[in-house]
């Protein structure tokens, strides 16, 4: 198996489209070799690389990209350097899987919200300008074939609904020339045939799919087709998560639980203005950004990492605030990749790290 192979399942479960502008997931060094077996790292340290070489394995999957922003030049005085030149030298491809698994409802913060089953989950912020509509027309009797093929392709989700589309019926015109083969109406010959417009909603990272699945089951030579870019919010996809506790809970019981679960030495929080929680918002790695969103949403407690002194301010007596730490907070990340690759490769060698790459360490 090869890394274009796992490339592009991962990309199915996580689409590059998916990443915030300013990331650097995906494919960051890739010798296109036959995989003998696969690392699964949260950062990527030269002890990672060590480890990697001693199990033969020539393939990193991590979390945090080892390139983040343009790189420019190689100096061996850089440890982030040697890093990348130490993975080369031993043919070691690296793929990141940063906040496109992040911003994925299956990634990160939907797989912490499941820890805490919680209902009534929904994406904190969900992605804007990444869903279009997708309109095709077909004879009546191939409405149902091409429909099928749409919602296969991934196409109409509505929240929780599926299957989704609008389905209105027309009369479509065309002459083929002397090139076409048409499946009605003669050559050069104005033809008028009774047809479904099928309109259906898709994220636009799906649409090469749906194309491909719509042109592989119409009956037409030439498949008439629009997309529209829309407005509407992207409910499967964005940053953070938010849901329900089944009962309220004591805020110091759950600060408890909390900290045992998440195998915490610390929770630095804001002043606690509740005495039980029910709605609970998480994100996961750096998510100050979220506090407005978690209190618009009317959150209990907003559970991130990386707040800041000022940060502490922003909960204003309407919520509590929870810092557990970036490496706390997606402690859960390799356990998520391993998952779904060992669903995909069973038979294949993926190992998990065991090279603990957190810098950071408490004093108790």
């Amino acid at each position: 198996m090869k890394t274009t192979e796992i490339i592009q399942f991962l990309n199915t479960k996580y689409p590059l489209a998916l990443q915030e502008s300013y990331d650097n997931s995906g494919v960051i060094i890739d010798f296109r070799d036959e995989v003998s077996a696969i690392l699964l790292a949260f950062d990527i340290t030269l002890d990672t690389i060590e480890e990697a070489i001693s199990n033969n394995a020539n393939l990193i999957i991590s979390h945090h990209p080892v390139i983040f922003s343009g790189l420019k030049k190689l100096s061996v005085q850089k440890t982030s350097d040697n890093i990348i030149i130490k993975a080369i030298q031993n043919n070691i491809s690296i793929i990141a899987l940063h906040t496109n698994i992040d911003n994925s409802i299956e990634g990160v913060n939907g797989h912490i919200a499941l820890q805490f089953n919680l209902q009534q989950i929904k994406i904190l912020r969900p992605s804007k300008d990444q869903l279009v509509k997708f309109t095709t027309y077909v004879p009546h009797e191939f409405e149902g074939v091409v429909r099928d093929a749409l919602f296969q392709s991934g196409a109409g989700s509505i929240g929780s609904y599926s299957d989704c589309s609008f389905n209105t019926s027309g009369e479509g015109t065309f002459k083929a020339n002397s090139t076409c083969s048409p499946f009605v109406g003669e050559i050069d010959k104005l033809h008028f045939e009774p047809e479904t417009k099928i309109e259906t909603i898709l994220p636009i990272y799906k649409v090469s799919e749906a194309l491909k699945k719509v042109k592989s089951v119409h009956p037409y030579e030439e498949v008439a087709y629009d997309i529209y870019p829309l407005m509407n919010m992207n409910l499967q996809a964005g940053s953070g998560i938010i849901g329900e506790l089944t009962n309220p809970i004591n805020i110091n019981d759950f600060l408890s639980q909390l900290k045992h679960q998440f195998n915490l030495q610390v929770i630095r929080h804001s002043k606690l203005i509740k005495d039980n929680i029910k709605t609970i918002a998480f994100c996961g790695g750096s998510g100050s950004f979220l506090i407005s969103d978690a209190i618009y949403h009317q959150a209990d407690i907003f559970i991130t990492g990386d707040l800041k002194y000022h940060d502490y301010f922003e909960a204003n007596n309407k919520i509590i605030l929870a810092d557990i730490g970036h490496f706390e907070s997606e402690q859960h990340t390799i356990d998520i990749i391993n998952d779904v690759l060992m669903k995909k490769f069973p038979n294949f060698a993926i190992l998990k790290t065991k090279v603990n790459t957190n810098p950071i360490e408490y004093y108790t």
